[in-house]
């Protein structure tokens, strides 16, 4: 059998305050054993769980490996809006005239996600 993929692991300088904000983006929850100051806190939502741990270094370059999302109960216009209400920042927009494309954020210590179209929306144009 192979292996499974139990969390999908970031460094980061504040474990409690960015998986906060990943439970929220991802209507997750923070574990309940987890507090701030602690050396690492674990997500866990629907799609993925998420473990974030503390580390010396700030990050100095592009992620090699992010997140794609994509929004379940909202437009992807919608989706951008509320996750930079929730302190994330738009870096890239390569949202196309006929719908394709993406937007690159980063989320509160400068992590890239994509948030691309929703199901609906690649219904409506034929693309689920």
């Amino acid at each position: 059998m192979a292996s499974l993929v139990r969390h999908v692991t970031i460094d980061c300088a504040d474990p409690h305050a960015l998986a906060a904000f990943w439970a929220q983006a991802l209507d997750g929850t923070v574990g309940e054993d987890d507090n701030p100051g602690d050396e690492e806190a674990v997500v866990n939502s629907e799609g993925a769980s998420l473990l974030f741990i503390r580390v010396p270094e700030g990050k100095s370059v592009k992620n090699r490996v992010h997140l794609d999302l994509q929004p379940q109960d909202r437009s992807r216009d919608e989706e951008v809006e509320r996750l930079v209400a929730l302190g994330a920042t738009v870096l890239a927009d390569l949202r196309r005239p006929d719908g394709t494309g993406w937007v690159t954020l980063a989320d509160p210590e400068g992590n890239e996600l994509c948030v691309e179209r929703s199901h609906a929306e690649r219904v409506a144009t034929g693309a689920a």
